[in-house]
């Protein structure tokens, strides 16, 4: 099953990938759920994220950053479960920012993923789609945010 979700946000595709790290992984928590993130060691080939829910379910998720890339018209991280919550049998996340100009982006969230069966997968899809579609507007808040500091530090306001 796939889900793709797409935001537009201020900055250059480069500089919104560059922001794919630690503290927008804090941000994109979900509000509600209680999760500590065990490990995080980045967004490029062989790094790995591995998160542990607390609250409403106890799991564990790990996945292992498979590709990266970047160019002059877009960039992208894929994310590949390993460890999977109860039901999930298959996850591949790619995370793309494309270029739509000098000073705005795309953020492109990609995911396919497949349940232990059909009708669990089909379960799954309002579950993880209510799950990530908040991350619409903190990607909003958070590179709206990121690109005025950018902005006054760099003297244009």
């Amino acid at each position: 099953m796939k889900i793709i979700l797409k935001t537009i946000v201020p900055g250059g595709h480069r500089d919104v990938m560059k922001a794919f790290d630690r503290k927008l992984f804090e941000a994109l928590k979900p509000k509600g759920a209680k999760m500590e993130i065990v490990r995080f060691t980045g967004s490029k080939k062989g790094d790995e994220v591995h998160l542990r829910f607390l609250f409403p379910f106890r799991m564990e998720w790990v996945s292992k950053i498979t590709d990266d890339h970047m160019d002059d018209h877009a960039a992208w991280f894929v994310d590949e479960g390993v460890v999977l919550p109860p039901g999930l049998k298959s996850w591949n996340h790619r995370h793309i920012v494309e270029k739509i100009d000098a000073d705005r982006s795309m953020i492109i969230d990609d995911m396919t993923y497949q349940g232990s069966n059909f009708l669990i997968g089909l379960l799954l899809y309002p579950a993880l789609y209510l799950a990530f579609y908040p991350r619409k507007a903190r990607y909003r808040a958070y590179f709206t945010h990121l690109h005025q500091q950018f902005r006054m530090h760099d003297g244009r306001e």
